[in-house]
């Protein structure tokens, strides 16, 4: 009998140390109690307790949590009921206030948040309560950050998750985007066809200035092509002119040749002065020596006689 009752007090032993041997996982903490009264927080890692002296009252999670409250009525300055929705993020830093601060942390956090809301927002209009969810947003975790420090818990953010106003306000909120979208829309179009128009304007305006400029070519290259035309002429009659020159001095040099006599010279003269006088000049050059002239006039009627 004595080994069979060792061996049950050994086995008994070995249970109760067995199962007094904790294990605390990473982000989570235990709050030991001994005989009833605090007596240490337990982070993770490896723990023993006293058998029949200590107890785990409770092991709290260290990570960030999200809780999602209910929608809550809010009233804002010119009296417009709403229903806002809020999303807390929260992280337990120390366990033993979490647990031995307040009530029911959770209901305690919930009523906090929807006080705090109603007195943000009681100082708030509708429309700046619609578009000030940032500010709305820090307020909250400011004020709920210091008011839950005696807790144990640390607010890291605060979202309005939604904002919805009265049935009537919505439709009059519908209306206003309405009337904005299609103002914009006028605006989109609008500008549009101004687009369109500068657009048209300018091409028209460099249509007339290419048309301006090949018309400029145009009369540039016309007037070349004149130019052209005239030196080919004037160099057409100056050949012409040296030609009949040329043919003057050779005429000139073969009667110089001959040594003709005063009465063939003078001959020639009154043929030249016949061909200039036929009637289709318009001006008729006289010689400067008339007389001359006159003077071999009988000569030459004397010259007609004895040839007859």
């Amino acid at each position: 009998m004595g080994p069979y009752i060792l061996g049950v007090i050994v086995l008994f032993v070995v249970i109760v140390i067995i199962a007094n041997i904790k294990i605390v996982p990473q982000a989570y903490a235990c709050i030991l109690e001994r005989l009833g009264v605090y007596h240490a927080t337990w982070s993770t890692g490896f723990h023993v307790k006293i058998p029949f002296f200590d107890r785990l009252s409770r092991r709290i999670s260290l990570k960030e949590q999200v809780v999602d409250f209910a929608p809550q009525a809010v009233i804002t300055k010119d009296n417009v009921t709403m229903q806002i929705d809020t999303v807390v993020y929260f992280q337990i830093t120390d366990p033993k206030l979490y647990i031995y601060g307040v009530e029911h942390p959770m209901s305690a956090i919930e009523n906090l948040t929807a006080t705090t809301l109603r007195n943000i927002v009681g100082d708030l209009e509708l429309d700046q309560t619609l578009t000030s969810r940032d500010t709305i947003n820090v307020q909250m975790r400011v004020i709920l950050d210091e008011a839950t420090d005696p807790w144990g818990i640390k607010v890291n953010r605060v979202e309005l998750k939604s904002i919805i106003p009265p049935r009537e306000i919505q439709d009059a909120m519908e209306k206003q985007r309405k009337a904005e979208r299609e103002r914009r829309e006028v605006m989109i179009r609008a500008e549009g066809e101004k687009r369109s128009a500068i657009l048209v304007a300018e091409g028209q305006k460099e249509s007339v200035i290419l048309k301006a400029e090949a018309e400029k070519q145009s009369a540039i290259l016309a007037a070349e092509a004149e130019r052209e035309v005239r030196i080919r002429e004037a160099e057409g009659e100056a050949e012409a002119i040296e030609r009949v020159q040329t043919a003057i001095a050779f005429g000139l040099q073969k009667i110089n040749e001959v040594n003709p006599s005063d009465k063939a010279v003078l001959l020639k003269s009154y043929e030249t002065l016949a061909r200039v006088a036929d009637g289709k000049a318009t001006k008729i050059i006289i010689p400067s020596d008339l007389q001359s002239l006159a003077s071999y006039s009988s000569i030459i009627q004397g010259a007609l006689g004895d040839a007859k």
